[in-house]
């Protein structure tokens, strides 16, 4: 009933006070772009790279290596809870490693990661909603805004800053085992209720304290893989095999509203599309994504997704940070990740301008969080 009251309350707060517009830009305010410049002129070259680099919090060898390494964001997979599973302590763990970013020289916040997907559904004692899918059959953007309200509330109070959701995919096939994370097979359903989730989750505005950074994902094309041609053989991170037309006309709209909704990061999905991973395809990242459509958040990888692009792990990093990854979910081996970044900067395989973009990005997000006022 508590639950429930929550979000009527919500709901009623628009009716009768009225709902206050989202702000959709991400790069139009003077003040903090002069601030993300600033900051990005006395940065070195590892306090730029520790920025694009996230870390699952179990896979943190030490927490100092959070200012060591000067880490930008440390997220929590499925399982990564404090030793009490309650909101207090969850806070307090948030905090800890943010206690560790502000010891670093240029005391850059930490931005805090994790799969609020249908609630905050790794918190014991969290709203549980429905999973995209039965949203999806409903209907209704105003239930899908108010879910990802009350599911924001949720994640603020555990000290969390970001979620990785919508998934705003259009499943083809319902042999696809993550074909509930959609909302439906319509791309112009998918694009309502994507854009809706995008404006529950960030609120009027991001630095709003009951705020989260919404990440739509998985770009682009995921609900379109080809049965046999994924994983083991069968589907999930398979090929899609459609033209430039077809993902314009199935996969993109739902990208172009949760961008036109303020989407201030977007996560790049595991599958490929004609053969090319999309961890690696600059087509889609930076030309379309970036140039085309003027998302102006950052791109995050996937669960260790550059790993999948063909080739050495060095290569894998040449190639996704030049397709336009900003950070990268490592999530286990940041070490030899950040030695492999710093080593193809210093010989050119990966150009300067490339890192100061991608910092530039996270920044950008860090400073409309408010993170840099209120880190904790």
């Amino acid at each position: 009933m508590i639950h429930r009251t929550l979000v009527w309350s919500l709901s009623l707060a628009c009716l009768f006070n009225g709902c206050q517009e989202p702000d959709h830009s991400l790069g139009s305010n003077p003040d903090i772009e002069h601030k993300v410049q600033s900051l990005l002129s006395r940065m070195t070259l590892a306090e730029k790279i520790g920025q694009m680099t996230q870390v699952n919090k179990d896979y943190l060898q030490d927490i100092s290596d959070i200012k060591t390494y000067a880490l930008g964001s440390i997220l929590s997979g499925g399982g990564a809870v404090p030793a009490v599973n309650d909101p207090e302590h969850w806070a307090d763990m948030v905090d800890s490693f943010q206690e560790q970013a502000l010891a670093t020289r240029l005391q850059i916040p930490l931005i805090y990661g994790i799969d609020a997907v249908h609630g905050h559904n790794n918190v014991v004692g969290a709203t549980i909603f429905p999973h995209n899918i039965g949203l999806g059959c409903a209907n209704d953007p105003d239930l899908v805004r108010q879910v990802a309200r009350a599911t924001a509330e949720e994640v603020a109070a555990t000290g969390i800053h970001w979620t990785f959701s919508p998934c705003i995919a259009v499943p083809r096939d319902e042999r696809w085992g993550r074909h509930y994370e959609g909302f439906s097979e319509s791309p112009e359903r998918v694009k309502a209720l994507g854009a809706a989730a995008v404006e529950g989750y960030q609120g009027p505005s991001l630095e709003e304290a009951t705020s989260i950074l919404a990440c739509a994902k998985h770009y682009v094309g995921d609900g379109g893989v080809v049965w046999g041609t994924g994983l083991n053989g069968k589907i999930d991170r398979g090929d899609t095999r459609l033209d430039e037309n077809g993902i314009r006309r199935l996969h993109l709209p739902g990208y172009v509203s949760a961008i036109q909704s303020g989407v201030g990061s977007i996560m790049a999905s595991y599958n490929s599309i004609q053969g090319q991973k999309m961890h690696g395809n600059r087509h889609y990242l930076t030309d379309i994504l970036k140039g085309e459509l003027g998302f102006e958040g950052f791109v995050v990888s996937d669960w260790a997704g550059i790993d999948e692009i063909p080739g050495d792990y060095r290569s894998d990093i040449k190639t996704a940070i030049n397709a336009g990854i900003d950070m990268v979910m490592v999530p286990e081996h940041y070490q030899e990740f950040i030695q492999n970044l710093t080593d193809l900067v210093q010989t050119g395989e990966v150009p300067l301008e490339r890192i100061d973009d991608a910092v530039t990005r996270i920044l950008r997000i860090k400073y409309l969080l408010g993170l840099f006022d209120h880190p904790y």
